[in-house]
């Protein structure tokens, strides 16, 4: 599959899912929304992928919403209700257009958030998702890592949620995300400011797991993924990466005993045999499941 914004290599094991559109520092396009949401899928449906490290072309990991006039930021040119946001300006959605008509084309195309689309991309996928930022990551270029499991940034990075500046707000699902990484106060103090912040602060806010040398960035990356995967049961992997997100957020923690119970219960009776076989020999052991044939937990 050929993408226009992406390059998609995999190589024992690891996608290398890179933003490339290096002369426009990866700015974020309707095209790029697409291509990633696309790229998200098939890497779950891939059992040739255990993880994932996405990082940018060129010195930036993506510059934000690319805002040229009558650029790909705008949903195309034939739309003659788009605006550079990719938006249809036409319609005058609802809150129960949002709730009823979800899925609808139109609601789709011209309503729904495409910075939410991708991040709901991520927040599905089945497999461990490492955000490495070698550059500038500036509002969905910041917002976009927010479902990641992990971020790490180059000392080059600077990360802003600059929405305020721009008179909008911050998309992505972010307000569901960024609360949850760096707490209620930061998050807003941070979305309040518009400050374009350094990659020791972010690390400081707790935004980041490690800020790393420039050229050491990937490389970090991939050994960490490795330490993900190596030895490790996909369906485990996959099912724990759901869990997280998901259970985390319920309102009690029964729900999170109810997914826990079946996800157990699965796996006891599948690549749990082998992991109990593989530790009484002392050896590493061959998991047999696949993360695309996941059990039903939830």
């Amino acid at each position: 599959m050929a993408y226009e914004t992406l390059d998609y290599a995999v190589e024992d094991g690891i996608l290398t899912l890179t933003l490339n559109r290096p002369a426009a520092l990866n700015s974020f396009t309707v095209t790029m929304a697409e291509e990633l949401i696309a790229a998200y899928g098939r890497a779950s449906a891939d059992d040739d992928v255990a993880a994932i490290v996405v990082t940018g072309a060129g010195r930036a990991f993506c510059a934000g919403m690319d805002l040229s006039a009558g650029g790909d930021g705008a949903r195309g040119v034939d739309h003659r209700g788009s605006n550079v946001f990719g938006l249809d300006e036409s319609l005058h959605p609802t809150p129960a257009d949002l709730r009823d008509r979800f899925e609808d084309p139109e609601i789709v195309a011209g309503v729904r958030d495409t910075g939410g689309r991708v991040s709901l991309a991520v927040y599905a996928c089945t497999k461990p998702v490492i955000g490495a930022i070698n550059g500038a990551a500036v509002g969905i270029g910041a917002t976009m890592t927010l479902p990641m499991d992990i971020r790490i940034a180059s000392e080059n990075a600077r990360i802003g949620f600059v929405f305020g500046r721009l008179g909008i707000v911050p998309e992505a699902a972010s307000s569901w995300f960024l609360p949850r990484i760096v707490g209620i106060s930061r998050a807003l103090e941070w979305v309040y400011t518009a400050d374009i912040l350094s990659a020791r602060e972010a690390l400081e806010g707790g935004l980041l797991r490690s800020v790393v040398p420039a050229d050491a960035l990937l490389d970090t990356a991939y050994g960490l993924a490795r330490r993900f995967v190596d030895h490790h049961s996909p369906v485990a992997t996959a099912l724990m990466r759901q869990m997280m997100w998901r259970n985390s957020a319920a309102p009690h923690p029964v729900e999170a005993h109810r997914v826990d119970s079946l996800a157990m219960f699965h796996t006891s009776v599948a690549d749990g045999k082998e992991g109990v076989a593989a530790f009484l020999d002392k050896r590493p052991p061959q998991f047999r499941g696949r993360a695309s044939e996941l059990p039903e937990v939830f």
